[in-house]
């Protein structure tokens, strides 16, 4: 296994045990993935039957992009994950990381009719980066795959109806980000309609603006990458509660 391998299984394994401790977990389904630096149309998945917390380096499995074991691994993988990171590792080459939730937040904004609503802190910061796609069941049909990508498009904000929350990233690093910033502008929302308070309006002007304001407050970002001081800070807490996931 060459070093970067080792690298990037470190940090997936890293970021299903963040994932778990923002309490994005789901008993043992959702997914993560990334691609395999250096090798073509191969990409990690988390063993089907794990919870995240016992997700390690060593334990996730190497798939090519049809869903075919590429390697020796006793653990299956989920045949909804493979389609849905399948159909975008396949056509976006610039989503090197895919991560999917089942959020009760997120699936609650994915069942309203208007979706996420740009009138808070958060959801403003993706202002017109957010796509839907209409709810067709269970992923497991290969029919859905071209609906799935027209859907998505150019964007890394997925907003699946009924269903839950899709982001993509350059990195883990920046898919985390992406996750965290459409969790949170779910959870605010939700939290507001039970208010049942009218809500404050915020302009369009100020959504189109916002990218320029964001550019400005990322400048001081010292890291490699988006989301790499967030990831970073993330990483230290869960590694102090338990370093297994680097087990390779």
């Amino acid at each position: 296994m060459q070093q970067a391998e080792k690298d990037i299984r470190v940090k997936l394994a890293a970021c299903y045990r963040i994932f778990d401790y923002m309490g994005w977990s789901e008993l043992i389904y959702n997914h993560i993935t990334v691609k395999v630096p250096g090798e073509d149309g191969h990409f990690l998945i988390n063993p089907y039957g794990l919870h995240y917390k016992e997700v390690t380096a060593s334990k996730l499995v190497k798939v090519d992009i049809e869903g075919n074991k590429v390697e020796d691994n006793p653990y299956p993988v989920n045949p909804a994950g493979m389609l849905i990171h399948s159909a975008i590792h396949g056509t976006r080459e610039d989503a090197h990381c895919i991560g999917h939730i089942h959020s009760t937040a997120g699936m609650t904004v994915a069942c309203q009719q208007d979706g996420l609503r740009i009138d808070n802190f958060y959801s403003v910061l993706l202002y017109g980066q957010v796509a839907y796609h209409d709810f067709q069941g269970i992923t497991v049909m290969p029919g859905e795959k071209d609906d799935l990508i027209k859907s998505l498009g150019d964007k890394n904000f997925l907003i699946l109806k009924s269903h839950g929350l899709l982001t993509c990233g350059g990195t883990i690093e920046e898919m985390f980000l992406n996750m965290s910033l459409l969790q949170r502008s779910c959870e605010i929302q939700v939290s507001v309609d039970q208010t049942g308070k009218a809500i404050v309006p915020v302009s369009e002007e100020i959504g189109k603006q916002t990218q320029e304001l964001l550019k400005i407050q990322m400048g001081n970002n010292t890291g490699p990458g988006p989301g790499s001081m967030e990831f970073d800070a993330l990483q230290r807490l869960v590694a102090k509660e338990d370093d297994s996931f680097a087990d390779l």
